[in-house]
């Protein structure tokens, strides 16, 4: 009987858990289950942290079955030795000491607080929290959630003694053991990120003892083996090691293999995130737009920016220009990207002058003024243009972005994409066009699970370092490189971006 590794992408939606043959690196089965997002109230964003609970024990139930259970099955005579969870970051769960949950979880999507970071944007608050942690504040992130509910329900402030992260809490139902990453943990807002543990100011903040925050420490540790009711309930065997995991945008990193600086990973889902790796906790070294976070890889940390809803702002493109009129008539979602893809070729790179600067405004301009422009539009031009524009637009903050990473002493040898943009053929070419960085790709989606597998494999001893982990598990890789012939004319349209995006983000009142 041979050993297998399970990586459990803990999502906003769905859990998902992906068992793999640490011989061979090959996938062996899959299972997910989702849950519903609760809106309470407009701006609300909430879940129940125990349906969260009850599908991972249904997932690890199904793909156990799957694959120590079934003769008829190609993965039967397998035994799951090790798991370890890359799990949704900047959500919260209070709780009281044992861990039951006295609210439910207010998710990173939550926007209950955002009169409160304005305010600590402007008295000062903010930037301490910033200075002390990495971060920037946001709404929907722990440490407003946590001074919100101080301020306006102190009655659940009052019986939370513990505030748990989603991979604190599953990994304290799994194990009995109250222990995190610093991965994860960081998100919340209370650790410092110079010492690696609860920050008392930080937590002074929000009112939280620190005493009963949660064990902190590097991704890939052994935490312990499941408890006996998990072993019994799903059947897996008795001395299941769970691995402290990471958050699941570090693990998605961690999966490309991202363990040292130069490699820069995209996601391209909804929102746009770019993410590189460091080896210094010091905030001065990195980018002013950036958060400083810890990586799923240990002795290394992660800055990471929100650059924008780009996934939202072509689907509302291609639901304006290339969707009918009649809703009996609609596409589906694949079909409206091949038009997409195959105007695009109608069109040549510079979208005949058009410049678009996106919908929620530039994200390398602090204070920027939400709201999109189209400029220079003729009458000659062509939906195609506009089109271009638009996914040109995007490529010009992502280029913004990594240059912002190579002033902070973090130039950017490949640039790794994940998400809507890598399935199609055209927009992954016009990123590395822009960039004049090397694109890496992959026909690939659970990056996530992928990262949480290698320290789950890593941290029970089957591989002997983490490289040798990733070396394995990683799916076959794609790359393209740049067109040189486009890079004068790209580093001219960059230049008029930016000039673009300066004069934008001063107009106020729009």
């Amino acid at each position: 009987m041979s050993d297998i590794i399970l990586g459990i992408d803990i999502g906003t939606a769905s859990t998902k858990v992906i068992a793999f043959d640490p011989l061979t690196g090959e996938e062996m089965t899959s299972a997910s289950r989702p849950y519903p997002l609760l809106t309470p109230q407009p701006g609300w964003v909430e879940q129940d942290a125990d349906l969260v609970w009850r599908a991972l024990l249904d997932v690890l139930c199904e793909v156990n079955d799957r694959c120590g259970r079934s003769p008829d099955r190609a993965t039967s005579g397998h035994r799951i030795r090790a798991l370890a969870l890359a799990a949704q970051a900047g959500s919260i769960i209070p709780t009281d000491a044992a861990g039951a949950p006295v609210h439910p979880m207010i998710t990173w999507l939550d926007r209950r607080t955002d009169d409160l970071v304005a305010r600590w944007r402007q008295d000062g608050t903010a930037e301490r929290i910033r200075q002390r942690s990495g971060w920037h504040s946001f709404p929907g992130l722990p440490l407003p959630v946590i001074a919100w509910l101080r301020a306006e329900r102190p009655d659940i402030h009052a019986r939370a003694r513990r505030y748990l992260g989603a991979a604190d809490f599953l990994i304290h139902r799994l194990t009995g053991r109250f222990a995190t990453d610093l991965s994860a943990a960081c998100e919340i807002l209370l650790v410092g990120a110079d010492t690696g543990a609860w920050d008392a100011e930080l937590c002074a903040i929000g009112g939280v003892d620190p005493d009963m925050q949660a064990e902190l420490g590097w991704a890939g540790r052994p935490i312990g083996p499941i408890t006996p009711d998990v072993a019994a309930y799903t059947g897996l065997p008795a001395d299941t090691l769970v691995v402290a995991g990471g958050g699941d945008q570090p693990c998605a990193c961690l999966g490309m293999g991202m363990l040292a600086p130069g490699r820069v990973a995209l996601a391209t889902g909804t929102a746009w995130v770019i993410t590189g790796i460091t080896a210094s906790s010091r905030l001065a070294d990195a980018p002013p737009t950036m958060d400083l976070s810890f990586h799923a890889a240990p002795h290394r940390w992660t800055v990471s920016q929100f650059i924008g809803g780009f996934g939202a702002t072509v689907d509302w493109w291609l639901g304006q220009t290339w969707q009918p009129a009649d809703p009996a008539q609609v596409q589906p979602i694949k079909e409206v990207y091949r038009h997409l893809d195959a105007a695009l070729a109608e069109s040549e790179p510079g979208s005949h002058g058009l410049l678009f600067t996106p919908l929620g405004g530039p994200s390398q301009l602090p204070g920027a003024a939400p709201g999109g422009i189209m400029a220079g539009l003729q009458l000659a031009h062509t939906r195609a243009d506009m089109a271009r524009a638009i996914l040109e637009g995007c490529g010009f903050e992502v280029r913004w972005a990594l240059e912002q990473l190579a002033a902070s002493g973090l130039p950017t040898s490949e640039l790794w994409i994940a998400g809507g943009a890598a399935a199609s053929p055209v927009w992954p070419q016009i990123l590395a066009d822009i960039s004049g960085v090397p694109i890496m790709l992959a026909d690939y989606a659970n990056w996530a699970a992928l990262g949480g597998a290698a320290l789950a494999g890593w941290g029970a001893g089957l591989f002997p370092t983490l490289e040798d982990a990733l070396a394995r598990l990683q799916p076959p890789i794609h790359r393209l490189t740049p067109n040189k012939a486009l890079a004068e004319l790209y580093a001219e349209r960059f230049a008029a971006y930016r000039r673009l995006a300066e004069i934008v983000s001063r107009q106020v009142d729009r």
